[in-house]
């Protein structure tokens, strides 16, 4: 891992699952109970691996002054920190945040802000036995936890993003493969059999474990649908996953093309094309979207937008119009956000692109809809289901906890556990607050062109 570690079905003629290579541990079921991540002694965080976990930041006393007072009255506002001493009236029913090193915890926000709140978690220097629902209730009431005479003040509390996470050809490599080429046996430990790390769409509420499969296809057969996908089809989808997307269409009698920068899930994808007999559908290219080849009926494009960056999105969306043939259409499954966050995050450092997704930037709808008109494509169809997605996230988040045991076999420490779960937890407290959204959207070639 390097500073910011190592760190995206109605049954058809072909239902792949994964294969033999990457064992899939047992699932239980999603109503047992799963262990809370255990707390860290700092002593025993690698430095190597996590330096920033590893060392409180500098001390700054007035930063530090300024967080204990301004995070813990924003925090005890929403009674979301647990009592130092816990009275007979003490209320602890709702998510509660239990400080286990209260001076650790302030240090790191007044220093670095939500990144220092994140590594507090992997850290062990806070938990919470809700964790999504502390984050849920943050997430809600965002724009209230800083006073608005201070809110000018943003720059100086947070930090610029790194130029070399730009995702210039070799830069986006880089960023797919931190995140992407992890294991796939990670992803499997944690993701229904088809592979797929995006949102499911469900018929029902609350989503079950035993239903996902079947909602990820569900998702997949729309957007296949929206791009009228069929018999001769040639498509273009660009970000590969672990090729369930492309399976699914070459069962339809599609031609694919399917473009990936991440290595692992190549060698994937191309194994589970070859166990299910459609190697002559579909080809696998690690190929990035700005070098694509040819014209096609139909493109397809799941949750790859928001790991492009901003200073991409022309590119992207020129690169879609480029490669429709006349007539064909394009199907977009995007995360977006409001337009005013969206520009806030843009050139900010945070605790996602620092440790998660190096480079990445969600979208808003306008943006999307301004970039789109900018390449001559308009917008038919803009769909959203943010629930789905944080029902999506709460089953990958507790079948992450359920499988510790084989995470850490993996070779994956402490400190990439209590990460992951933040990550989990914390995307799903966007979809729970509609923070954020998940869109399925249609665009075509402009009326002009």
């Amino acid at each position: 891992m390097t500073r910011s570690t190592t760190t995206s079905p109605s049954p058809g003629p072909a239902q792949p699952t994964a294969p033999a290579a990457v064992r899939v541990p047992a699932r239980p079921q999603s109503s047992q109970r799963t262990p809370r991540p255990k707390a860290v002694p700092r002593a025993d965080i690698d430095p190597l691996r996590w330096p920033d976990v590893a060392r409180l930041p500098a001390a700054r006393p007035v930063r530090t002054a300024i967080a204990r007072h301004l995070v813990g009255r924003a925090l005890g506002g929403l009674s979301l920190l647990e009592p130092a001493r816990r009275g007979p009236r003490a209320d602890l029913s709702g998510p509660v945040i239990t400080l286990h090193d209260p001076d650790a915890f302030y240090r790191r926000i007044g220093s670095d802000g939500l990144i220092g709140f994140g590594e507090a978690y992997m850290a062990g220097e806070w938990d919470s036995s809700d964790l999504p629902g502390v984050l849920t209730r943050l997430a809600a009431h965002v724009d209230e936890l800083v006073p608005a005479p201070l809110r000018g003040l943003r720059s100086w509390w947070v930090a610029a993003r790194p130029s070399n996470d730009r995702n210039t050809p070799s830069g986006a490599r880089r960023n797919i493969h931190r995140h992407y080429d992890l294991s796939n046996e990670l992803f499997a430990a944690f993701l229904d059999t088809t592979l797929t790390y995006s949102s499911a769409v469900f018929q029902a509420f609350p989503a079950r474990l035993e239903y996902l499969q079947a909602a990820q296809h569900r998702k997949i057969d729309r957007l296949l649908d929206l791009a009228r996908v069929g018999e001769g089809t040639k498509l273009l989808e660009i970000g590969t996953g672990w090729g369930e997307l492309a399976l699914r269409a070459a069962a339809r009698g599609a031609q694919v093309t399917t473009l990936t920068l991440s290595a692992e899930q190549a060698h994937l994808a191309r194994s589970r094309i070859h166990a299910a007999g459609l190697t002559d559908r579909v080809e696998v290219q690690l190929r990035d979207y700005r070098d694509i080849e040819g014209r096609f009926d139909a493109v397809v494009s799941v949750e790859m937008i928001e790991a492009v960056g901003a200073e991409y999105w022309p590119d992207y969306f020129t690169a879609l119009g480029q490669a429709l043939a006349p007539g064909g259409r394009i199907a977009l499954q995007a995360i977006t956000m409001g337009h005013q966050q969206m520009l806030n995050t843009a050139a900010t450092h945070t605790w996602i692109s620092k440790y998660v997704f190096p480079g990445g930037l969600i979208p808003s709808r306008k943006a999307i809809a301004e970039h789109a008109a900018a390449a001559e494509l308009c917008i038919l169809a803009d769909d959203g289901y943010g629930r789905h997605y944080a029902e999506t996230l709460r089953l990958w988040r507790e079948q992450f906890t359920a499988q510790r045991p084989a995470v850490t076999a993996l070779g994956f420490d402490t400190v990439f556990q209590r990460m992951w779960e933040f990550y989990l937890a914390y995307s799903e407290a966007g979809f729970r607050s509609r923070y954020l959204d998940v869109r399925h959207i249609l665009l075509s070639e402009g009326p002009h062109r």
